[in-house]
């Protein structure tokens, strides 16, 4: 290898890849900020209201459980007050995930 010139010298820049270069880099900058985590109160809304729906599943789900335990237990009809208040709490833990999510965000 020596440190003579190339045989060729370089392709001027033409004004197309100016432009297509500007271009370019104004849609890398917009898709970035797009891209970027939403911090503030939409990410805060989203945040709580994940956490409304575990609340709600959990509760349902949880609280029915317990309640068919507690007439099972006091009834003596194993596994039927179970599965029938638990199943009852389920369906109000949909019912109530799906009233959320069809209201108009203030």
């Amino acid at each position: 290898m020596s440190d003579d010139q190339p045989a060729r010298e370089p392709i001027g820049e033409d004004a197309r890849i100016d432009a297509l270069d500007k271009r370019l880099d104004a849609a890398r900058e917009r898709e970035e900020q797009r891209n970027r985590p939403k911090m503030g109160v939409e990410a805060d809304a989203s945040y709580r209201m994940g956490n409304r729906v575990l609340a709600e599943l959990i509760a349902g789900i949880g609280g029915g459980a317990f309640i068919g335990w507690v007439i099972d237990h006091f009834a003596g009809t194993s596994p039927a007050g179970l599965l029938v208040v638990m199943a009852l709490g389920t369906f109000a833990a949909f019912r109530n995930i799906i009233r959320m999510a069809s209201q108009r965000p203030d």
